[in-house]
């Protein structure tokens, strides 16, 4: 099994040196020209503020690095689009741009042709109108995306790099099996969010073979979709502690008045979780909210209750017992901060993941150029073992949530890797 799980990793290149977003971007804008490669976008809807519009676009038009602008060598030859809202983008790009909005993803393939067409495959599985499960997590059709797209590599004998935006899928046994298609066909697949390759406020990294005891992520959002982010936070922070990746064992999550008596028992043994690392991560945060005509106050808790209308927390158990906190607070922050306690170490390790503003979003831009280097070099920069444990970690916390907030043993999670040592998030 593991030398099975290695040789995936090889094809994969979830395991090796990454490059940071702007190195990349950069070596790539100074190599010699060529002819530009033919790019494929599978994506749900295209419209203002949507995923396709943070993504797509980025091969359409570029994006920012270093004070450049870089060109990606990609030509967006084809799209399936899933639904068309009322201010619908995609048609007016295909008309702006020249490529051509097909009725099926393997028609998009291969470009309205009988054979594969195209060099690589953006799945953009994000936004718009679809059914939710029981335990309100949006049925995105990310797996159907992908094995639409896989089939046509099982019909044509070959294959091209995949980058899928986000989790694998609502479902944890589909998004395993995505992996496993990815380790069977030797596909190039990358995954994830912004949130691990965006910049960091201070620009610091967990070290590697670091001995971490807790970590914790405060953010903004809902489930099924922030949670994911700050998800994300902590596991590619957590995955790079000494013996790498070990899986989780067990989550659950906490709401409503649970949540209070969590926060006031201080520690994870008494039910809670560490103050420290809960006063380190509101002391990064930039959004930290204030009462009307004050600032530069911390909270009181008896303020924090009364703006934090709904508070959600998961605690995740790993195997190796590494314990985390993940805490969506709308009200009190705006923004996504993280704070870890490190064996031997008195302060806790902490940082805003920082996102900067509309128009330009450019976190995104961070995130599609790990998208080009997978479609460039066939290897992905970050482990897809990331995403396949985070996803479950969100379908964990929302069954735990939507179960009378158990504690819920996860054995499908023993999901264990090793993380590239060297960083991947920006840094200039």
């Amino acid at each position: 099994m593991k030398d099975h799980r290695r040789a995936f990793l090889a094809t994969v290149g979830s395991v090796g040196a990454g490059f940071l977003a702007s190195e990349f971007s950069i070596s790539a804008s100074a190599a010699a020209p060529a002819p530009r490669k033919k790019l494929a976008v599978v994506t749900t809807e295209w419209r203002y503020h949507s995923h396709a519009w943070h993504m797509a676009e980025r091969f359409l038009v570029g994006y920012p690095v270093e004070g450049r602008w870089h060109t990606p060598p990609f030509e967006v030859v084809s799209a399936y689009v899933d639904q068309f809202p009322e201010k619908d983008l995609s048609r007016s790009r295909a008309k702006e741009f020249g490529f051509t909005i097909y009725p099926s993803v393997a028609e998009a393939l291969r470009a309205g042709g009988d054979r594969l067409a195209v060099d690589a495959v953006l799945i953009i599985g994000e936004h718009g109108k679809y059914e939710m499960t029981q335990y309100r997590q949006t049925k995105y059709p990310r797996y159907e995306f992908f094995k639409q797209v896989t089939d046509v590599f099982r019909k044509d004998g070959k294959v091209v790099p995949v980058f899928n935006d986000k989790h694998l899928s609502w479902n944890p046994q589909w998004a395993q099996e995505m992996v496993d298609i990815a380790r069977e066909m030797k596909i190039p697949f990358a995954a994830g969010s912004s949130l691990p390759v965006t910049w960091r406020m201070p620009s610091i990294e967990m070290p590697f073979g670091a001995e971490v005891e807790e970590l914790m992520c405060v953010a903004i959002g809902g489930i099924d979709s922030y949670d994911f982010h700050a998800l994300e936070v902590i596991q590619c922070m957590a995955e790079r502690r000494k013996g790498g990746e070990t899986g989780v064992v067990a989550v659950q999550a906490i709401s409503g008045d649970n949540f209070w008596k969590a926060m006031d028992a201080g520690s994870w043994a008494t039910g809670g979780w560490d103050a420290n690392l809960f006063e380190a991560c509101l002391s990064r945060s930039h959004t930290l909210a204030q009462p009307d005509s004050f600032s530069h106050r911390y909270p009181t808790p008896a303020q924090i209750r009364e703006w934090v209308k709904e508070p959600i927390a998961y605690r995740i158990e790993y195997a190796d017992g590494t314990r985390a906190s993940m805490l969506l607070m709308n009200g009190l922050v705006g923004d996504f901060t993280f704070a870890a306690r490190l064996k031997g170490r008195d302060e806790p390790l902490s940082t805003l993941f920082h996102l900067p503003p509309n128009p330009n979003v450019v976190y995104s831009a961070s995130l599609m150029a790990k998208a080009e280097e997978t479609f460039l070099t066939g290897k992905a920069p970050c482990p897809i073992e990331r995403t396949l444990l985070t996803g479950g970690l969100v379908e964990a916390g929302v069954r735990s949530l939507g179960t009378g907030q158990k504690r819920l043993e996860t054995p499908h999670l023993h999901i264990r890797y090793t993380a590239p040592e060297r960083s991947t998030f920006a840094r200039a």
